[in-house]
């Protein structure tokens, strides 16, 4: 079984279609939440999702874009989730509040489990690789999660990390990167016969598409900018 794990699209349908069209073959696709906010497209991102069959939790951006109610947010993410409030219509904004917090897969033995922020803090725990969050912590979220593989998104930084026989994976971004590297993440997760692989790809898409509609639509200059450099 061949399983596309995304996460972080944040409205970029440009990224997410150059992922989609790299990919090309898959069963299903994972996503670890935030489908909107940042980008100019939240509804479409939202159709494509449901158009695909995305199996997708809530993201801290979809909860906040959905109520209105950015808390704690830098202030270009607050005009952004404020703008994309506005820009969603009401049977939107319930599919997102209406998404699940956790999802659980058992593929032929695998068992993944799959939030955007942490099991214990479902959507708004950041979780990187060791040493910033550290290895006994992985350890205590895997144990938690009773799983093979934790899919985690929120943080835009993928990483794969396997601790104890399990593994611990974050893709990275769809659609805004921050890990230095402007190219859309994604990993390609495959199970066969109760085994399970990883590959972590990039594929680069018309960033200045993506910017110049952000400037078009009146959002912050500085989320066009930084579409370019990856941060």
């Amino acid at each position: 079984m061949k399983i596309l794990v995304i996460a972080d699209i944040h409205a970029n349908i440009v990224a997410f279609k150059a992922v989609l069209s790299d990919v090309k073959d898959y069963d299903l696709i994972l996503h670890a939440g935030d489908i909107v906010d940042y980008n100019p497209w939240p509804g479409e991102a939202i159709d494509l999702v449901k158009e695909l069959g995305v199996k997708t939790v809530i993201g801290n951006h979809d909860r906040d874009s959905a109520t209105g109610a950015p808390v704690g947010y830098n202030p270009y993410a607050e005009i952004s989730c404020l703008w994309t409030h506005r820009r969603l219509t009401r049977k939107e904004k319930l599919y997102l509040l209406r998404l699940p917090e956790t999802l659980t897969y058992d593929f032929n033995g695998v068992k993944v489990f799959m939030c955007h922020g942490s099991p214990n803090f479902p959507v708004d725990e950041y979780i990187f690789p060791p040493p910033t969050t550290p290895e006994r912590y992985l350890k205590e979220l895997v144990m938690k999660a009773g799983a093979d593989v934790l899919i985690l998104g929120h943080t835009h930084v993928p990483f794969i990390y396997k601790v104890d026989g399990k593994y611990v994976l974050n893709p990275g971004g769809v659609g805004q990167p921050r890990d230095g590297d402007p190219r859309a993440s994604y990993v390609m997760m495959e199970v066969d016969g109760g085994e399970v692989r990883f590959e972590h790809r990039r594929v680069r898409y018309d960033v200045e598409k993506v910017a110049d509609e952000i400037l078009k639509v009146g959002l912050p200059e500085m989320l066009a900018r930084r579409l370019y450099f990856g941060f």
